[in-house]
């Protein structure tokens, strides 16, 4: 998919040659040094009109621009190769509790003056970790450009960590752990799943991390961690928007060019070894009704597999048209709630599933009512009107995700980061369009299984007054 010089897509004029960036870089290189030189790695087809123009610095930074000036805007994304994967026993959640500290004081901006500098400049910024991955995101106009580039530049090298820091935000994210799990039914729950579903891989503990390892950071443990993971040789620099490519090229050199590579340790995850019997679990919570939370097995992202176990899930729990949701709410009416997802991981991860009963309905009963649909489709090709509409509705999806600068560099950095390749949407676009029935009833019989598959049930505690069943199904009308 991609080449040096040119690149050119069916249907669309072949991309130009790119002989002038040899000169082009020729001038931004002189007089640089070895880490601040950049070579020209690759030129990617983004869609059919658009390419991404990939460059590495002599320190290991990936640098990846795409033009776009239809509006006077540009994202600026940073994507760093370490998320809650990289963590270890005992060390768990570090990697969220680093996205905290990095909008803290560095050795030129005190503490608070990042995210007002950049406010006071038009922009906006925030930033997300889970299991493979952390990026830092900001839209900004595009004169304000060579202002982020020297504030991401800065916390990425110069970050300052002392106790008092670290204390603040390690409680701001213990506070955080409380709410979004230990006092959230769905967020405990999807954490229960994931522990019982993985014995080995590090999927199995939260990104968020267990309560007695946030406590138990230390100083210490936070610097080893930033010294080792943030680094130009572990991050990508994802421009999307309204630049001249020279001026941006030239100012993540001044900016970054002096920064020294870190020492990255070689991964360590265990690979699960493979379920050979149904793992169930039951749990009472504050909730009114019962609910099941299922995991079967799923491909990694980059596996043939992915794409048609995307396509099928899309059949079975997408909107109101979808099967599930018509027999088990519409027909049945025994849930009130469904949804399912399959997991976007670099590793081979979960296939989840979630039912909310409705009434007093149990979730013996959800199953006993689920099963058969997806027997079904393991048993019996689904339709290719099934399957059309299937792919109408994540095409768009997709194409409506890339309508603006900030929806083009987070699929740039995401692919990026896990995949190795910016352009891998389209790839993976090209893969649900060739998919035929007969993918969707491969897939279905290689990962449907019920041995491979865990199983949380939720039972109602007695402390909850709210009728869950009635709001969830409000949600869900809203959300179809």
């Amino acid at each position: 998919m991609q080449e040096t010089l040119a690149y050119s897509v069916p249907g669309a004029n072949a991309l130009p040659r790119l002989d002038p960036l040899a000169d082009m870089l020729d001038e931004l290189n002189r007089d640089r040094s070895p880490l601040a030189r950049l070579c020209h790695d690759a030129t990617i087809a983004f869609g059919p009109a658009m390419r991404v123009e990939r460059f590495v610095l002599g320190n290991g930074l990936k640098v990846l621009v795409l033009a776009d000036a239809s509006a006077p805007v540009v994202c600026l994304q940073t994507w760093f190769g370490v998320g809650s994967r990289h963590e270890r026993v005992g060390k768990t959640g570090i990697a969220h509790l680093f996205e905290h500290l990095m909008f803290g004081e560095t050795e030129s901006v005190a503490h608070g003056a990042f995210d007002r500098m950049l406010e006071e400049a038009g922009a906006e910024t925030n930033a997300a970790t889970f299991l493979d991955w952390t990026y830092y995101h900001t839209n900004l106009p595009k004169d304000a450009l060579e202002l982020t580039l020297r504030l991401e530049a800065e916390r990425m090298a110069r970050l300052v960590l002392r106790d008092p820091q670290v204390t603040s935000e390690k409680e701001v994210v213990a506070n955080e752990r409380r709410q979004r799990v230990e006092d959230d039914v769905d967020g405990a729950v999807s954490e229960l799943l994931y522990k019982e579903a993985f014995c080995e891989h590090a999927y199995g503990w939260p990104t968020i991390g267990w309560m007695e390892d946030i406590k138990g950071f230390t100083t210490e443990d936070c610097l080893e961690f930033y010294r080792t993971y943030y680094a130009p040789n572990n991050a990508a620099l994802v421009v999307v928007g309204d630049v001249a490519l020279d001026q941006a090229l030239r100012a993540v050199q001044d900016h970054y060019g002096t920064q020294e590579p870190s020492k990255l340790p070689v991964e360590d995850v265990c690979p699960e070894p493979p379920q050979v019997a149904e793992r169930r679990a039951e749990v009472a919570k504050p909730t009114a009704t019962h609910k099941i939370a299922m995991g079967y097995r799923s491909p990694a992202l980059g596996d043939f597999d992915h794409a048609p176990l995307v396509l099928l899930n899309e059949i079975l729990f997408a909107g109101r048209s979808s099967r599930v949701h018509r027999a088990l709410v519409q027909e049945q009416e025994i849930a009130s709630e469904i949804r399912g997802w399959v997991g976007s991981f670099r590793d081979p991860a979960l296939y989840d599933i979630y039912l909310c009963a409705r009434g007093a309905y149990t979730g013996e009963e959800l199953l006993a009512a689920l099963d058969p649909l997806l027997e079904a489709v393991c048993r019996t090709p689904v339709s290719e009107a099934e399957l059309d509409r299937a792919k109408a509705r994540i095409e768009l999806s997709i194409l409506q995700g890339l309508e603006t600068v900030a929806g083009k560099a987070e699929q740039i950095g995401f692919y990026e980061t896990v995949l190795g390749d910016p352009a891998a949407l389209f790839e993976r676009l090209a893969a649900y369009r060739r998919a035929t029935v007969g993918d969707l009833l491969r897939v279905a019989r290689r990962y449907l299984v019920s041995s491979a598959r865990t199983v949380v049930h939720v039972v109602p505690d007695g402390s909850s007054t709210e009728d869950d069943g009635d709001e969830a199904d409000a949600e869900s009308e809203e959300a179809s």
